[in-house]
């Protein structure tokens, strides 16, 4: 694999930041960047308010055609070129827009344009501001990240800085859901940069993210025996009960000191009020911090569920594999250090955190890539109706990415 400049002068540029960086928090701030932040923040905030108002929910192809429509036209116009890849077998594409430079350093920035939200929510709960904070579907997680990552490339072309050899924005359609497409997309392109910057949401701390969480799903199907509910239920072996049985056995297999957590949230069992269902289904969202967890949830759901309530009943588990965990490491470190230097340069505080939520960035960080996480605009209530995005971290959010950018495209 050939790469623009090697890795390890990234680390090793990055190390020099990483004991500069109690200096480089108090440096002055570079003006025109910060200038042109808070001068975009309104604008900014109409293009948040243009997407939130697009219903974009996973799978939902009209609008997200309407959303990536509305991001190519400002990509194009800050002169990046456009490639669509087809999400099949849905319709919807992922984009890949790409900007040319006269440097080395090849830097990849991602965010998604689905959200968890179902067609008509922003009809219900249209974009709105209200104390400082901007509400609808998707509003931080993660149209907030698209409008930071297009604003932060305006003002680079405002300086006219095109110090990188090539900086790619991709914009994925399927982040909520995953999808076979956007994993290999991310990967091979990951693959082809020195450094991935994801645009998930900031944290409600303003903070970024150096490690997150796998993803799974555990599935429980339970066979039982169909029968009257009233004349003669003994002659039935009640699958929806064996299930409850196992839900609340299998939900104890989390293991707090690892920070993997098992929780059930979908449960399917009969459709008549007098028949005892002979098939029952649940599924479980699992969440690990280390690969090696899945492996044990794996074979301990097969071991568990063998301890049935109700003889005669057959019990079937299996673990789908999501997004792999992203670990904390030593390049992931050194970037967090760039970036809290930056801020600092604005006075204000960089966070460390790490978080329970898979996402696109730990498909980067799984094929080598140094990444770091929540680049997006601060917000807080994710996947909910609350959810919310921080109006005052706009132009800081902007001038952040912005500037780390700046820093890792220098000559080494």
């Amino acid at each position: 694999m050939t790469f623009s400049f090697p890795r390890s002068l990234l680390a090793a540029s990055l190390g020099l930041s990483l004991a500069l960086s109690a200096v480089n928090a108090f440096a002055e701030p570079h003006k025109q960047v910060l200038a042109d932040a808070e001068q975009y923040q309104p604008e900014a905030l109409k293009l948040l308010e243009r997407l939130v108002n697009i219903d974009s929910g996973s799978g939902y192809e009209p609008g997200l055609k309407q959303v990536s429509d509305i991001a190519i036209d400002e990509l194009k116009k800050l002169g990046a070129t456009i490639e669509l890849v087809p999400n099949t077998p849905e319709k919807s594409n992922h984009v890949l827009a790409t900007l040319k430079g006269t440097g080395k350093a090849k830097i990849l920035l991602m965010a998604h344009m689905d959200t968890v939200f179902k067609e008509g929510s922003a009809a219900e709960r249209p974009f709105h501001i209200k104390d400082g904070r901007a509400y609808g579907p998707g509003v931080m997680d993660d149209k907030g990240g698209i409008v930071a990552g297009i604003y932060a490339l305006k003002v680079l072309k405002n300086l006219d800085f095109k110090d990188y050899a090539q900086i790619t924005f991709l914009l994925d359609a399927s982040e909520e859901t995953g999808s076979d497409v956007a994993t290999d997309l991310i990967k091979k392109t990951a693959k082809q940069h020195d450094v991935t910057l994801n645009l998930e949401p900031g944290r409600p701390a303003d903070g970024l993210v150096v490690w997150r969480k796998g993803s799974a799903t555990a599935l429980v199907e339970v066979k039982g025996k169909a029968a009257h509910a009233g004349v003669a239920p003994e002659l039935g072996r009640n699958a929806a009960m064996e299930a409850a049985h196992q839900i609340l056995q299998l939900g104890k297999l989390g293991d707090e000191a690892k920070k993997t957590t098992i929780n059930f949230t979908v449960l399917k069992a009969g459709d008549r009020t007098n028949v005892i269902p002979d098939q029952a289904t649940a599924k479980a969202d699992v969440r690990a911090a280390v690969p090696e967890e899945f492996d044990r949830i794996e074979k301990d759901l097969a071991r568990v569920s063998q301890e049935k309530l109700i003889a005669d009943t057959e019990v079937k588990t299996s673990l789908q594999r999501g997004l792999p965990p992203m670990p904390q490491t030593a390049e992931s470190d050194r970037l967090m250090a760039m970036a809290q230097g930056i801020y600092g340069e604005i006075g204000r505080k960089l966070t460390e955190e790490g978080s329970g939520g898979a996402a696109d960035a730990s498909l980067s960080a799984g094929v080598g890539t140094p990444t770091l996480d929540g680049f997006g605009i601060v917000g807080g209530n994710i996947h909910t109706p609350e959810e919310y995005a921080e109006v005052a971290s706009v132009a800081p959010r902007i001038y952040l990415l912005s500037r780390m950018i700046m820093e890792l495209a220098k000559p080494r």
